[in-house]
């Protein structure tokens, strides 16, 4: 895996996310966000990324927003959905309570790992972001 991540042998599903009922104007153009991914040194860790324009979201067949990594990369620009998403630039209470509903999850499970992706997302050709419980088959 890139960047030192590691698998460990038990990967925790991600129970949460699928759930999350959080509507497309929860987020606007300019926030900073964050989707989480993992576990590093005992803390929650993800992709911060910078919330541009709405968004068609495909995988989903719902509103999505078009997200700019600040960093560049191969990927710089990615469609996800709002349930995907943290805010990094403000503390509202909806992504507070998800954040902190993540760690009581997360943290008991993996809290001996260095740094660890667990999996829960990949990208498709047209570089939508989609969770493992929102993948279609055959895309």
């Amino acid at each position: 895996m890139p960047d030192g991540l590691i698998r460990p042998p038990y990967v925790p599903v991600d129970v949460l996310t699928p759930d999350r009922d959080i509507v497309h104007g929860h987020f606007t153009p300019g926030d900073q966000v964050v989707i989480l991914k993992g576990v590093a040194g005992g803390e929650l860790w993800g992709d911060a990324m910078t919330v541009v324009t709405p968004s068609w979201h495909t995988p989903t067949d719902e509103d999505g927003w078009r997200l700019r990594d600040p960093n560049g990369g191969e990927r710089t620009y990615v469609t996800g959905h709002p349930r995907y998403l943290v805010h990094l630039s403000r503390r509202c209470p909806d992504c507070l309570i998800y954040l902190r509903a993540m760690e009581d999850y997360l943290l008991p499970k993996l809290a001996d790992t260095a740094r660890i992706d667990c999996g829960w997302y990949s990208l498709t050709a047209l570089d939508q972001l989609v969770h493992v419980n929102d993948a279609r088959s055959g895309r």
